[in-house]
């Protein structure tokens, strides 16, 4: 696993970034955001995705930690990640108007495609299956895309 060395780091360094930036966003925008009943649980969610990529890329850095075990703690927070997520997702759908329910659908879409790679990448790891790990690189791109995504809403678009 040392060959990942490099990647978990870059990943590590640039969802700690993105995690600032959603506090910022949040911090300095938070009259609208809480004014907006989906604002929260969409800051929320990207928070989850990118402390699950933080932690996941630690975890990952740790020394002779085997790939089974890493694939067993993949699977644990991703499945618990999953969860709390699809909760916030179904409620976002649930309390939004009409005219919004396509794009909390694209950003369900999103959340979805992540969370459910990070599940195959702790399953393909536990299982031994040749080439597991690269299933975190899918799962990686889409939680930093959502993020940016849902930073570029709290930090822009509430301002429009």
């Amino acid at each position: 696993m040392t060959e990942w060395n490099d990647f978990f780091v870059a990943v590590a360094g640039a969802s700690a970034a993105l995690t600032g930036l959603i506090f910022v966003g949040v911090s300095i925008s938070l009259t609208k955001i809480l004014s907006i009943s989906s604002l929260p649980d969409r800051a929320l969610i990207s928070l989850s995705l990118l402390i699950t990529v933080l932690v996941l890329s630690f975890l990952s850095l740790v020394p002779q930690l085997s790939t089974k075990t890493l694939g067993i703690l993949v699977l644990i927070i991703s499945a618990l990640t999953w969860f709390s997520i699809f909760r916030l997702d179904l409620r976002n759908i649930n309390n939004n108007q009409k005219q919004y329910k396509r794009q909390y659908l694209f950003s369900m879409l999103i959340d979805q495609i992540a969370t459910i790679c990070f599940l195959i990448a702790g399953i393909a790891m536990v299982a031994s299956w040749t080439n597991g790990m690269y299933w975190l690189v899918p799962a990686i791109i889409f939680s930093i895309v959502k993020a940016v995504l849902d930073g570029w809403v709290l930090l822009v678009e509430i301002n429009r």
